[in-house]
């Protein structure tokens, strides 16, 4: 189909779709999730609410933003126009970019009412970081090292949201896992972007990747993985076995130790690695949190 075809509702449905990343939709309503019914809440509908709001329209802000703003460079970037991101027309820019704050507005308003007063700046701090990231006059995203950051904020923060919607704080074993989680995702942001390294610079996007190198970012990636499997050895007698879910993280991007800036596309198959790995870690952290609960025996 050609780029000037005509833009029927079911072509900007596919787009709203393909840019809300539905493979990764799980990343971020997870956290919240969890941490929601570890911090001792319920069942009821704000669980269902912010479980909803994190599965789906908080990807469609992130990733849609991100799909508007980038368009440039998505254009020479082969690995987009799939489930790694949509190749959006520019005649759905603004769709998305409405249809994202619209499908937001009431799951916020409803956390933002229901929760405890404290989610008020922790849900400020996490749309902050989604549009922050993205959108133009901000650009996090082309702040070395801020980019990383902001990124894992992205998929950190809907736990923090829970929290604070309950008004409970972390116990010392709580900051651990909070911890790894978040430099898990900072070391994930970060070999995430050695693998557009090429495209990037043609476009002129400053990253992490592009202004430390290949090699560098991937070693540094390694050690953030590292870092947060120790961080997790704090989390508790349960949860202290999810350190070992830092393990294939670490063979995996190993593997490109030796990258340099001319082979760095080779570290899509990193990632697509990493895709897939979060599903099998996060199957077995799962049963941990289970088990930490209470809710499956121990044996």
């Amino acid at each position: 189909m050609t780029a000037d075809a005509p833009l029927t509702a079911r072509r900007r449905l596919g787009h709203l779709f393909r840019t809300s990343r539905p493979l990764s939709w799980i990343n971020t309503a997870y956290p919240f999730g969890a941490a929601w019914l570890l911090a001792g809440g319920d069942l009821g509908p704000t669980f269902w609410v912010g479980c909803f709001f994190f599965l789906i329209p908080y990807n469609l802000a992130m990733y849609g933003i991100n799909d508007v703003f980038d368009y440039e460079s998505d254009l020479r970037n082969p690995r987009k126009g799939g489930v790694e991101g949509d190749v959006l027309d520019r005649r759905v820019h603004r769709t998305v970019i409405v249809a994202a704050i619209a499908s937001c507005v009431p799951f916020v308003a409803w956390l933002a009412i229901v929760g405890h007063p404290a989610v008020l700046p922790v849900l400020a701090l996490s749309l902050f970081a989604v549009v922050a990231y993205s959108a133009r006059g901000l650009r996090f995203k082309e702040i070395p090292f801020l980019d990383s950051l902001t990124s894992s904020t992205h998929f950190s923060s809907p736990a923090w949201v829970a929290l604070a919607a309950l008004g409970a704080w972390p116990s010392a074993a709580g900051w651990c896992g909070l911890a790894a989680f978040f430099l898990w995702g900072a070391a994930s942001q970060a070999f995430g972007a050695v693998q557009d390294v090429g495209p990037d610079r043609e476009a002129g996007i400053a990253s992490i990747a592009t202004v430390l190198g290949a090699r560098t970012t991937v070693w540094l990636s390694l050690a953030g993985y590292a870092a947060a499997g120790l961080l997790a050895l704090g989390a508790g007698p349960v949860l202290s076995w999810a350190a070992l879910g830092a393990v294939p993280y670490l063979v995996s991007v190993a593997r490109f130790a030796r990258i340099t800036d001319e082979t760095s596309a080779d570290a899509h198959r990193g990632w697509v690695s990493f895709l897939w790995l979060n599903y099998a870690v996060g199957f077995v952290v799962t049963m941990l949190l289970l088990i930490h609960a209470g809710l499956l025996p121990p044996g």
